[in-house]
């Protein structure tokens, strides 16, 4: 009997160090998980000044090239090249970064952070994305048909049945009907 209760005991002093790595572990990850927080805000907030500032420095070479010489001319126009490339190494950046849902994915997650930092994980979520679209629209698209056949044709044997029945009233299913027809 004594055995039996040694190795429960045993099991637990086991299940208690792993407990205690686990929760050092978790610390760790939530250290981690509120620097990623923070690097995110400050690349996101770096990024919108530097278009900033890229943005107006545009819009001063816009001013200033009529009365350049062709040395300045060429300087801008390697500059505004350099802008390009520097625009497009910010779109790659804000690919890693959190960003606004857009209205459809807001109204049906709500305002949630569904930033995915690998590139396997968002091919997958997009693979998974797009299966749900089709069966979506293959779904709707069968019940809009069998609304289009099925209630049309109840309609219609409505209408017939009701101008047997009652006669004086066929006017005002005719106008019902084709209220619900068009």
């Amino acid at each position: 009997m004594v055995l039996p209760l040694q190795k429960c005991k045993e099991e637990w002093q086991e299940l208690e160090e792993e407990f205690r790595q686990l929760q050092e572990t978790h610390k760790i990850y939530k250290q981690k998980l509120e620097e990623l927080n923070s690097f995110q805000m400050t690349c996101s907030s770096s990024i919108q000044k530097q278009k900033r500032g890229l943005k107006d420095l545009q819009y001063s070479f816009q001013r200033c090239k009529r009365d350049c010489s062709l040395e300045e001319l060429e300087l801008i126009q390697q500059i505004k090249s350099q802008i390009k490339e520097r625009q497009n190494v910010f779109f790659d950046m804000e690919a890693y970064l959190p960003k606004k849902n857009g209205l459809y994915l807001n109204l049906v997650l709500g305002n949630v952070n569904v930033t995915l930092l690998s590139n396997q994980a968002k091919f997958a979520y997009k693979d998974e994305y797009e299966k749900f679209k089709l069966y979506l629209t293959i779904i709707l698209l069968l019940g809009a048909i069998t609304c289009r056949f099925i209630l049309h044709y109840r309609l219609v044997l409505l209408h017939a049945d009701n101008k047997r029945k009652h006669p004086h009233q066929q006017w005002i299913k005719v106008l019902v009907l084709q209220i619900c027809l068009s």
